[in-house]
């Protein structure tokens, strides 16, 4: 369903009230990045003193990425949709990126287009919230137009930390006369933790990769955003938040709002239209009929994928475990890319063997639902950051397989904050050594038996419902964000 189209100024000056901050959001592209967003823009859009609009470029990059607009402008119709054309763009220049980050580096060189939007929106523009990957080229815009420009990051305070601290580090070793280069390094973060360069995002190993020239230009200018938007709460993340927060990390760090875990905006009407044409068993259903914390979920994130020769090691793995599971699975970065056969790629007879224990599916999956549900005992996962806060939100165990970006940085969270158990020795994409079947099956195993495990993660799970709680850590940043809004 596409979503309604673009309403001019004057139409959208007709229907604002001009008593609210008008809020216009900038996202880039992967639903790792989405679904922050929305989640954020639907826990402003429910409340009766903010005005939003959302700049929206289509096509998107993944057919879950048109689902999902089609879905927020549906659920909140008075959400104004600005459509943003880029510039054309050639991606050869980068032969084999990854097309997301091709995505994101077409919205930077056509952030310049962004300038008359904002300036022309009507009512005034009170603030602009972005996303970090565009934020080097979106606050120099904000700040010439006198707006304000806050970041939205999608990963956690240690990885917004690190961000913060990289060019300062990089800076660091030019100075002092030492080697800069092929990579970043171990970096060790003030007031935060020593990150080893093999937990780095692996782009950072080579200073001329793309992702991380952004990586380094988005760093340098977090200072002169006028705030931060994070999906995290301070229980979660204490050492982190207090060290941006103070200074420790970046002198003069702009204000840190820790608002999460965010909540899903996505209605039960939405998930429907997402899911295949009359399932065999849709996973909710299936995981109805499962006993109480029974069932191993499985899933690697809506980005990242895994070989197949890994993938039915899992599948191996998953069977010799004994334990029931729900596995979502994904064969491509791309969705529109997917069109394997799951029996072709999982091995023959793995289906019919574990059929009645285990579930298999391709279908995009209302995930936080399903993490809450109270057959779901454990979280196998690459870590991504919406799912490690997923996890935590409804006090699942998680057990962490880094697979690419900042999946090792997040595992530590997972490690230090109650949430799970990060197997720190398995390999991740692009490393030769694939993780055995007897591993997996053996250390799923043992954390679906670990009742000190389930009792920490319950622990986190409480204290996420607390945060978010009216006067809560996260309610109250949320409140206060608002407030700033407010000021202007």
């Amino acid at each position: 369903m596409a979503p309604p189209a673009m309403q001019s100024p004057e139409e959208l000056g007709a229907t604002a009230n001009a008593g609210r901050p008008h809020v216009m959001f900038i996202p880039s592209a992967g639903m790792g990045h989405l679904l922050p967003f929305f989640r954020v823009i639907a826990a402003l859009a429910n409340r009766d003193d903010v005005d939003i609009s959302v700049v929206t470029v289509l096509p998107t990059v993944s057919a879950a990425e048109a689902d999902h607009f089609a879905g927020l402008f549906e659920s909140f119709p008075h959400i104004r949709r600005v459509d943003f054309n880029l510039l054309p763009f050639d991606a050869s220049e980068f032969p084999g990126a990854d097309p997301f980050l091709l995505r994101w580096e077409a919205l930077r060189r056509s952030a310049q287009l962004l300038g008359p939007l904002i300036a022309g929106a009507s009512p005034r523009v009170s603030a602009v919230v972005t996303d970090i990957t565009l934020s080097s080229h979106v606050i120099p815009i904000a700040k010439e137009l006198d707006v304000q420009c806050h970041v939205l990051f999608v990963s956690c305070a240690t990885m917004l930390s690190l961000c913060a601290y990289v060019p300062v580090h990089l800076d660091s070793k030019a100075a002092a006369g030492g080697q800069v280069g092929p990579g970043v390094g171990d970096v060790d973060i003030p007031g935060v933790r020593r990150i080893p360069e093999r937990c780095l995002p692996p782009a950072l190993l080579d200073l001329n990769k793309l992702f991380t020239k952004q990586f380094i230009d988005n760093g340098r200018l977090t200072t002169q955003a006028d705030g931060f938007l994070v999906n995290t709460f301070d229980a979660l993340e204490p050492v982190a938040l207090a060290a941006l927060r103070d200074g420790k990390v970046v002198a003069d760090f702009p204000p840190v709002y820790a608002i999460g875990p965010f909540n899903s905006h996505t209605s039960a009407s939405t998930t429907a239209k997402q899911q295949p044409a009359a399932p065999v068993c849709s996973p909710a259903a299936w995981l109805d009929g499962q006993p109480a914390r029974s069932v191993v979920y499985v899933a690697f994130g809506n980005r990242y994928f895994v070989s197949q020769e890994q993938l039915q090691e899992i599948a191996a793995g998953l069977e010799a475990s004994g334990c029931r599971f729900l596995w979502v699975i994904k064969t491509t970065t791309v969705d529109r890319d997917d069109k394997a056969e799951l029996a072709d790629v999982l091995g023959k007879g793995f289906l019919e063997r574990v059929r009645g224990r285990g579930l298999v599916t391709k279908a995009w999956v209302d995930q936080e639902a399903l993490l809450k549900h109270p057959s779901v005992g454990m979280f196998l996962s690459h870590s991504g950051w919406n799912s490690v806060t997923e996890a935590a939100a409804a006090g699942v165990p998680l057990l962490a397989w880094p697979r690419n970006g900042d999946h090792r940085v997040n595992a530590t969270v997972v490690a230090s904050g109650g949430v799970g158990v990060w197997m720190e020795h398995w390999s991740w994409d692009g490393e030769d050594e694939l993780v055995t079947r007897e591993e997996i099956g053996d250390k799923v195993k043992e954390v679906m038996a670990d009742e000190a495990v389930r009792v920490r993660a319950a622990r986190t799970g409480e204290e996420a419902a607390k945060a978010v709680a009216e006067s809560g850590t996260s309610y109250r940043s949320l409140q206060e964000f608002v407030g700033k809004l407010k000021a202007t």
